[in-house]
């Protein structure tokens, strides 16, 4: 009885030993899994803050991005309302310094006018002093006694007379001096007689076609009726002065006003146009620096691309 409580304690020892080996196994199982865990949760934790901290540098990179991108536009909005204040202020200026020219060319060709006329005038009186101091030619013949009438060749009585002094006409009318014509003309304009001064525009056109007079006189014609308000008549004259008088000095200035008329009469495409040409055909002149100020005005590219010049042109 006693051996087999000794067994009985042995076994039980046994299995008591095998059951706490085994528990110490599985708790060290748990102790390594709480680990693994611990150490998972330190990572979760670990991302996070990076991401965190990613999200935050990325949201102040947009923000300063974004900042920048409003001053850029402010300064964009900014610099394009000076340029436009510029613009007008220059198209302004433009047109106030192409008022002054048109104004000291105007009264240029009247002093250019006046002194053709003194001009003229010097000569006659000079060809008046030569004929007196040349004297007058004889009446008489060479032996001192006046030709008789009846004689041969000299006017007298009968028949001779009657076939040798046919009926007088009367002589056709002449048109005045260009000069003195021209002068006339540019006081009437200046004097704000446009009614007389076009009636002698016209006869300076009319008489003298081929002389620089002639332009000038057509441009002023556009320029009476541009006054007046007359705006196709003006376009008219202003594309005659362009067009027959191309060397003219007024030639970009009438360009200039038969774009302005256009636009006047509501012909948009016409006046983009030929402000276009202008400044193709006359680069240098005050008047392309208006033309071009003006498209800048209004939103219109200076040249037109290809495809809309050719279409235009069509």
């Amino acid at each position: 009885m006693r051996n087999f409580f000794r067994v009985f304690v042995i076994v039980a020892c046994i299995l008591g030993f095998s059951a706490a080996r085994g528990a110490l196994a599985a708790n060290r199982d748990m102790i390594a899994l709480q680990a693994q865990v611990q150490q998972m949760q330190e990572m979760i934790v670990s991302m996070q803050q990076s991401n965190d901290e990613r999200y935050a540098v990325m949201h102040n990179l947009v923000q300063q991005t974004s900042d920048s991108v409003g001053k850029i536009a402010a300064q964009m909005n900014s610099l394009q309302k000076a340029a436009q204040e510029q613009q007008g202020a220059q198209g302004n200026s433009l047109q106030q310094l192409s008022g002054q020219m048109q104004s000291m060319n105007d009264s240029l060709d009247e002093l250019r006018a006046r002194l053709d006329k003194m001009s003229k005038t010097l000569d006659t009186m000079q060809s008046q002093q030569q004929t007196l101091a040349a004297g007058q030619p004889m009446q008489t013949g060479q032996t001192g006694q006046s030709a008789q009438p009846g004689q041969p060749g000299q006017p007298g009585t009968g028949s001779d007379q009657t076939q040798s002094a046919p009926a007088a006409q009367p002589p056709a009318p002449q048109a005045p001096p260009l000069d003195q014509l021209y002068q006339s003309a540019a006081s009437d304009y200046n004097a704000a007689k446009y009614n007389l001064a076009s009636q002698e525009f016209a006869d300076v056109i009319k008489f003298y076609p081929q002389s620089t007079q002639a332009g000038n006189s057509q441009f002023y014609l556009g320029e009476i009726d541009y006054r007046a308000g007359n705006y196709k008549s003006a376009i008219d004259n202003y594309d005659a002065t362009s067009s027959q008088y191309p060397g003219n000095s007024k030639a970009p200035t009438a360009q200039l006003r038969k774009a302005q008329s256009e636009l006047a009469l509501g012909q948009r495409e016409a006046g983009i146009r030929d402000l276009r040409s202008l400044i193709n055909r006359y680069p240098q002149t005050p008047e392309a620096m208006q033309a071009r100020s003006k498209l800048n005005g209004m939103g219109v590219r200076i040249f037109a691309k290809p495809s809309a010049a050719h279409d235009a042109h069509e």
